[in-house]
């Protein structure tokens, strides 16, 4: 059953009217997922902890709550549904990987009312977020549930590997049936924190066909915009120091290659600018307007889970970017090209879909009539270096090291090229005086040669050595050459006296 199809927005003219997913309203679907949660997380504390085994990925828990209440679960005034755990050891494990215990857990979840947030994409999901920050609450289609289910050992060999990622933190994966329908859920990483204002929020795959926000979502007061948007606002880039944009590259590249040998494609990173010159000037504004401080989400607790920590952990703040507004929330410092001061958060979003007939089918008909590389549905492979490629030449650059001043440099070049000129006046010099040496050095020679023909002709009884045809060529030739040599330094210096006496 498609969630698309099924999904009822409020409509324009009815701003106050509950939304509906699978023609059940939202606030039955949030009351179920509290009382469903809260049952399987308490009911998960009495089993033993072990270690995860491949069967644990497989395994599917479920209960029924009725309305009015039973001997293992509360009463309730929401229409009667069953409530499926799905992994229920597998996701434990994750949760205590990241430092998540059952009771913050259930805390975050079920203290307190869940909020419903403004659906950012087109695919018909509800969204809802916790009252403290920490968990994303998203409804799923079957085929997403079900790739996620496969998903999950090269998931948790991932996470052992690196849990240092900017892929989604998936902790617990559940499925609510009521009156025939089923309404799948996974819980997630907030990756934008709502005490931390998004002055921009982008949307990018690295892909240029219709991607640009619809006028619908510019109307929006928190709107999410898109690759052609980027470019257009941000057409300089972001800018890191180099320690940053290092480890921020490292882990894109390490997270697609990750994505890429699961056969995943149409990701997005979801980008929140948070523009620090702004909220100076927003300060009063914000106060007014947000929750009582006592109420205010805090810093978040969970483990790797801010932008900061999942490229390269905690304390640092890349080259002093971020001064005078020490609680970041984790965000990653970095500089516009106007020179602004902006804290980042991010995070890798809607990795479950695979590249199948579907998709398949849908970029080859798009191929058809459009340019088959700007498109989003690609075969995972060319989508990961295409992704990579638009974030690394066009979202995210590098701040260049100062460059000496005009001064510094012109007497640099003075410096480098006296030296220059000594070293080449020296070793003329040098060269001068090893020819002289080699010139007397064969002068002795010729006449060394000269006593020795002479002297075997009073001694007869020596007979000279008569060098091999090699040898007397070589000789003839060094002979020839030398005297033409000693004969143009001698006219030379013959010339030169001259002029010198004249």
């Amino acid at each position: 059953m498609s969630s698309a199809a099924e999904n009822g927005d409020a409509a324009p003219g009815k701003p106050n009217e509950e939304k509906t997913y699978k023609k059940t309203a939202s606030s039955a679907i949030k009351g179920a997922i509290q009382l469903g949660i809260g049952y399987t997380v308490g009911n998960l504390t009495s089993k033993p902890d072990r270690d995860v085994l491949m069967q644990d990925f497989y395994v599917v828990e479920s209960v029924f709550l009725p309305s009015e209440g039973s001997n293992l679960t509360p009463a309730h005034h929401y229409p009667d549904f069953r409530f499926k755990t799905y992994a229920p050891l597998a996701f434990r494990y994750f949760r205590e990987l990241f430092g998540i215990k059952p009771d913050d857990y259930l805390y975050s979840i079920c203290s307190e009312p869940l909020i419903e947030l403004s659906n950012p994409g087109a695919s018909g999901s509800l969204f809802f977020v916790t009252s403290d920050d920490e968990f994303i609450i998203k409804t799923v289609q079957h085929k997403e549930a079900e790739f996620l289910q496969k998903l999950l050992p090269g998931y948790y060999m991932n996470l052992n590997q690196n849990p240092r990622t900017l892929l989604p933190k998936f902790y617990g994966l559940y499925c609510m049936q009521s009156g025939g329908i089923n309404i799948r859920i996974v819980v997630m990483n907030n990756v934008l924190p709502r005490s931390m204002r998004m002055h921009f929020t982008y949307d990018l795959k690295g892909s240029t066909y219709k991607r640009r926000a619809s006028r619908k979502e510019r109307e929006k007061s928190n709107p999410t915009f898109k690759d052609l948007d980027f470019l257009q606002d941000m057409h300089e880039g972001l800018y890191f120091d180099t320690e940053t944009y290092n480890a921020l590259m490292k882990t894109l590249q390490r997270d697609c290659r990750v994505l890429e040998s699961f056969k995943i494609m149409d990701y997005s990173l979801l980008l929140g600018i948070h523009v620090l010159d702004h909220s100076l000037k927003e300060k009063e504004e914000e106060t007014s307007q947000n929750v009582p401080d006592a109420k205010r989400p805090g810093m978040q607790k969970v483990l790797y889970s801010t932008a900061m920590e999942s490229i390269q952990g905690p304390g640092k703040s890349g080259d002093g970017i971020i001064t005078e507004n020490p609680d970041t929330m984790g965000g990653i410092p970095a500089k516009s090209h106007k020179g602004e001061k902006l804290l980042l958060f991010m995070g890798i979003i809607d990795i479950l879909q695979s590249y199948r007939l579907m998709k398949k089918l849908e970029h080859s008909w798009k191929a058809l009539v459009y340019d088959g590389d700007t498109v989003s549905v690609h075969r995972p492979s060319f989508y990961a270096d295409r992704f990579l490629k638009f974030m690394n030449s066009r979202v995210f650059k590098k701040i260049q090291a100062l460059k000496a001043s005009p001064s510094k440099k012109r007497c640099n070049s003075i410096a480098a090229l006296k030296a220059t000129s000594q070293e080449i006046v020296s070793s003329i010099s040098q060269e001068w005086k090893d020819e002289k040496r080699d010139l007397l050095t064969e002068g002795q020679s010729f006449s060394s040669l000269d006593e020795e023909a002479l002297g075997s002709r009073h001694r007869p009884d020596l007979v000279p050595s008569t060098p091999s045809l090699f040898e007397a060529t070589s000789l003839a030739t060094t002979i020839s050459s030398s005297s033409l040599y000693v004969n143009e330094h001698y006219a030379h210096d013959r010339t030169t006296l001259y002029s010198n006496s004249k």
